[in-house]
């Protein structure tokens, strides 16, 4: 299933093609400061696939490890999604407010900042989406 989204100014846009529907997710929310700070939650499926455009508008954000990129709308400041490049392929996961049209479930929260910089990535590659480029 399609869910398309953008940020708040509408410059960027995002796609989630989801192997169920929306409202049978539970967004992970991310315990690290940079995400406290932010209020972020993120949405993905490890069968499902995620785009965002342009990119060229976008910010590229580190933190913490420095191994996930946030990508931040350079006009109105919103994180729209976050990704992570290991061995060629590039997974990531959209942000829950930017999804918040769709009925959704609370999030769930999880603490990536308790696993090893070598275990993250090993997460990630369980639970984010496939990254695809338009």
């Amino acid at each position: 299933m399609d869910y398309s989204t953008e940020c708040s100014c509408g410059k960027n846009k995002a796609l989630v093609q989801l192997p169920q529907a929306i409202e049978e997710y539970q967004a992970r929310e991310c315990d690290c400061d940079f995400c406290v700070s932010y209020g972020l939650a993120y949405i993905s499926d490890v069968k499902g696939t995620l785009s965002f455009s342009p990119r060229q508008t976008m910010h590229q954000l580190n933190q913490g490890s420095g191994q996930a990129t946030f990508w931040q709308c350079s006009n109105c400041k919103d994180i729209v999604a976050v990704t992570h490049r290991d061995n060629g392929e590039e997974r990531g996961a959209v942000v829950k407010t930017l999804l918040s049209k769709y009925t959704l479930q609370s999030s769930v929260k999880v603490s990536p900042k308790q696993l090893t910089s070598e275990a993250k990535p090993e997460r990630w590659a369980m639970v984010w989406s496939k990254v695809v480029l338009e």
